[in-house]
């Protein structure tokens, strides 16, 4: 029996309309009663996991939170932050002033509590905030904003639309390649991270810290910043709406995220 199940949010655990519907909350409420620990793994920042963490009951079967794609790893239940991989301060202005070359992408940074941006208008910044809890902080100049806070972001998207984004992809990523790690999340965001870190990465962490074999995860996506997370998982299971990439590395393929692809799939492998 698998002891640890690492879950996407958008497009895997959430339906289309940003709801885990009730089939799949109850397979997951049902696996946790079996004693299996349930970690959101997610591209959002912190704040945003925090519904899904509830409408799974995870603080009091003890799950945990990994946000920020990876950047941070949050206990559920003690609110303790386990591990935080930061962008240093230098690292992060220099970057966000290197995107000032194209005023046509959106870059969004956040404190934990505010995202910063000249204007809130921009690509995809009041979906981030609604989605990820965070307030809109309108500031004259993003870098200058970052570098007077002083504050070390765990990650900054860049978001446009995908025919202005995907072109741009090797220009973002030119003179920071060294530093941080990038990966297309979804049509529309870039990430950045420092280097070396992803859902992979700190899910390894997690099963160290719980002496949890790789062999004994599943893990359950539907994008490219999924990819690492299924290869290291002893079962990866791509959505029926995954993209092609994730389908064709995956161990197996359930339904989608609208027809709970994670409750079909979690059915063939657990009896409750």
């Amino acid at each position: 029996m698998y002891k640890m199940i690492a879950l996407d949010l958008d497009g895997t655990l959430n339906n289309d309309e940003k709801e885990i519907t009730p089939k799949t909350r109850e397979a997951l409420l049902a696996v946790q009663r079996l004693g299996v620990t349930v970690v959101l793994a997610s591209g959002r920042q912190a704040p945003g996991l925090r519904r899904e963490a509830e409408a799974l009951c995870l603080k009091d079967y003890h799950g945990l939170l990994l946000s920020y794609n990876g950047g941070r790893i949050q206990d559920a239940t003690t609110g303790e932050i386990l591990f935080d991989s930061n962008i240093d301060n230098d690292t992060a202005v220099a970057f966000l002033r290197h995107l000032e070359e194209w005023p046509e992408l959106s870059p969004i940074v956040d404190d934990g509590e505010s995202i910063y941006t000249t204007d809130a208008r921009r690509h995809k910044v009041m979906d981030e905030s609604r989605n990820n809890n965070l307030r809109v902080k309108i500031v004259p100049n993003i870098a200058d904003a970052v570098a007077a806070g002083g504050f070390r972001p765990v990650k900054i998207l860049t978001a446009a639309p995908n025919e202005v984004l995907v072109p741009h992809l090797s220009d973002i990523r030119r003179g920071f390649e060294e530093d941080m790690s990038f990966v297309q999340s979804a049509p529309w965001f870039y990430e950045g991270t420092i280097k070396g870190v992803s859902k992979s990465s700190s899910l390894s962490r997690v099963c160290e810290r719980l002496g949890v074999d790789p062999s004994e995860v599943m893990a359950f996506g539907d994008a490219q910043n999924d990819m690492s997370m299924l290869e290291f998982a002893g079962c990866g299971v791509a959505m029926g709406n995954a993209c092609a990439e994730l389908k064709d590395m995956a161990d197996e393929v359930t339904l989608s995220n609208n027809e709970d692809g994670i409750a079909v799939s979690l059915a063939r492998h657990f009896s409750w």
